[in-house]
């Protein structure tokens, strides 16, 4: 499996995670300043959202430059670390003083899986870590520019996965266009909703039927509310050959000011 098929769920897992990055305390002084290594751009954003280029060309392993990269640590040193991803391949990742290095937590138990506005812990949001406490083994994400022909990620912030989380995520990744797509909606033809998905960054059509549930945020809202520009996440399964929708969550257009469905806290999540 390519990483770019498989680190695009960043988006919708980092959904609170990044919400929660930039939530939290910034560091001293200066926007931080990443020394990226060779033929790796630094990035001066405190906490990007995981937004920016995605798909092909957008994600290590497409041949550009992306904005996050998930694999599991093989080496740490004073000033970076070595990932391998889920396609076997070798990055470095950079970090720095200013750097935000943060430990997600753990699934409470009993909870029910959601990224709430404190972060993807249940009401637990990210804590921050010292740089020695990632260790060998250890699944990380981190947000930052990376470049796919340097292997090199220039890190603004790198989060320790809990376990779990790292599994639900694989999770997801694996049922992305089986059970559930989100993306900004582009056309609608009676009953036919095309939207270009966030994930992959490519267009897929969903059909709704009589049992199909509309929703925005929790109320309840029908065919009829759903406009083009909207984002939305649709949950379903395919049937022949269409994807039929169970349900559609629209979680509007992005404001004036540049508000993103990354910004929003209902994203897809692992059952």
């Amino acid at each position: 499996m390519k990483v770019c098929a498989f680190l695009p769920i960043l988006l919708a897992f980092s959904i609170s995670l990044a919400a929660s990055a930039q939530d939290a305390t910034p560091p001293a002084g200066p926007p931080p300043q990443v020394q990226a290594g060779p033929g790796s751009a630094p990035s001066s954003s405190a906490a990007p959202g995981v937004q920016g280029q995605r798909g092909r060309g957008g994600w290590p392993g497409g041949g550009g430059m992306g904005r996050g990269l998930m694999g599991t640590v093989t080496e740490v040193a004073a000033d970076h670390y070595t990932v391998k991803t889920e396609a076997g391949e070798t990055y470095i990742v950079h970090y720095s003083a200013n750097t935000r290095i943060l430990k997600q937590p753990a699934r409470p138990a009993g909870g029910g899986g959601g990224g709430g506005e404190s972060g993807p812990g249940g009401g637990n949001p990210p804590t921050a870590i010292k740089p020695t406490d990632i260790k060998v083994g250890d699944a990380i994400a981190t947000i930052g520019e990376v470049d796919a022909t340097a292997k090199s990620v220039g890190a603004v912030a790198v989060f320790q996965i809990d376990p779990e989380r790292a599994k639900q995520m694989r999770e997801m990744q694996a049922n992305h266009g089986k059970t559930w797509y989100m993306g900004k909606v582009t056309a609608i033809d009676g009953v036919k909703i095309t939207l270009m998905d966030q994930i992959d960054n490519a267009p897929h059509s969903i059909v709704a039927d009589e049992n199909t549930t509309f929703r925005k945020r929790r109320d309840p809202i029908t065919l009829a509310d759903i406009q083009v520009g909207d984002n939305i996440r649709v949950e379903g399964a395919v049937k022949g050959d269409s994807f039929v929708a169970t349900t559609v969550n629209a979680m509007g257009q992005p404001s004036a000011a540049g508000a993103s469905p990354g910004q929003h806290s209902d994203a897809p999540q692992p059952q």
